[in-house]
């Protein structure tokens, strides 16, 4: 073990979107740089454009949720997770943390989330805790919370309090508290870091030719794009009759959209739109496009606050979900986005936001009226964890 530079085993498990691997590779990336050695081990299947360079990996067998309502988990075919799978799956987690012995064990949304997957995390708990030199457990969560029942609550406060050092907020207090979302944030104070939004930096943007990318474009995405379709169906039917028509309209499609559904898309595709996968440009596209369209995920929302453009917001809610909805609001309040809810998408209703969305002012307008929103999350997040290390071993030592 060193005492400067502490080796991080990183847990990450996406079921349906792409924000939490979009997230947890920023984080990575800051953490190398900081001179972390990282393991990251991943239980979802990759995602083109978004790795993990300067880290060691790890693959489980993938799994993923089998819609978008969350009812079950399945294999990379679709099928059912079997008894054997489980126990492999587990088996190899646990054989990859014997073998990297992590100073710094961070989990992906543990135990506020994934607790479908606790079959395999609380026996890995379990085996750090057994360590006679334990690592400092982190759970790494994101500004908002799904919202739970009150003992789903309580038995995330058990495992808080028998296992973990350090909860590391992935946002702002000042914007969203993670009180907003989990009433009992108070009893578990002492554990809570904030680490501020984990944004793409700007100094990570190019430039292409002579006219910025996306110059005055209408940015239309719904992140991996397994539930925007109805997103971009009324856009495409807005467009002609918006007070955007003339511009240039470029729908960015996640590596999860169903088949069928992009070649319905591409069958409207018509002069002035471009249909094309995901970019890792997507940040430079809405810091010069003229409007940006799409659901309330994380990541997407940070994009924009950092690029000031304006934003029609349509926050997905299928089967309870709370999270893109509290965000919105909050940023409705706040005069940010305009807020267009699913129940009543429409091309016509998609027309009359993109008109709100456009007279609420231009791109400077929205960088003049930000509140000052902490969007250095993920090279603060990396002094966070070192700071946390060593009063962890100071407190061991006790």
């Amino acid at each position: 073990m060193s005492l400067t530079t502490p080796k991080i085993l990183f847990y990450v498990q996406h079921l349906l979107g792409i924000g939490h691997v979009k997230r947890a590779s920023l984080l990575v990336d800051a953490w190398v740089k900081f001179g972390f050695e990282v393991i990251v081990v991943s239980g979802g299947e990759a995602v083109v454009g978004f790795d993990f360079p300067g880290a060691k990996q790890v693959q489980l067998p993938a799994i993923k949720a089998a819609d978008a309502s969350f009812s079950g988990l399945v294999d990379k075919h679709d099928e059912p997770l079997t008894e054997a799978f489980k126990v492999d799956r587990k088996q190899r987690l646990l054989e990859a943390y014997n073998h990297f012995q992590p100073d710094i064990l961070v989990l992906e949304n543990y135990p506020f989330g994934r607790r479908q997957l606790r079959w395999e995390l609380d026996p890995l708990l379990q085996l750090s805790h057994s360590q006679h030199c334990r690592p400092m457990i982190v759970a790494s969560v994101r500004d908002i919370l799904q919202a739970r029942k009150e003992s789903r609550r309580q038995e995330t406060l058990e495992k808080l309090a028998n296992y973990f050092d350090c909860v590391m907020v992935h946002g702002d207090p000042d914007f969203i508290p993670l009180s907003s979302s989990f009433p009992e944030a108070s009893s578990i104070r002492s554990q809570i870091c904030y680490s501020g939004y984990v944004c793409q930096s700007i100094e990570t943007r190019g430039t292409e030719g002579t006219v910025p990318l996306g110059n005055d474009e209408v940015i239309v995405s719904a992140g991996g794009g397994a539930v925007g379709y109805q997103l971009m169906v009324a856009a495409l039917e807005a467009r002609t009759n918006s007070i955007a028509a003339d511009a240039t309209w470029r729908f960015l499609v996640g590596p999860n959209l169903p088949k069928a559904q992009l070649q319905q898309l591409q069958k409207q595709v018509g002069s002035g739109v471009i249909i094309e996968s995901v970019r890792p440009d997507f940040p430079q596209l809405l810091e010069n496009c003229r409007l940006s369209i799409s659901q309330a995920g994380y990541n997407t929302v940070m994009d924009i606050l950092v690029a000031g453009c304006a934003s029609v917001l349509v926050p997905f809610v299928c089967s309870g979900e709370t999270e893109q909805m509290t965000r919105t609001r909050r940023l409705h309040q706040l005069g940010l986005c305009t807020m267009l809810e699913e129940r009543e998408l429409s091309g016509k209703s998609m027309a009359t936001a993109i008109e709100s969305a456009l007279k609420i002012g231009d791109g400077e307008r929205y960088r003049e009226g930000q509140p000052a929103i902490d969007l250095n999350g993920a090279e603060q997040s990396a002094q966070q964890l070192l700071e946390q290390w060593h009063k962890f071993n100071i407190s061991q030592k006790t």
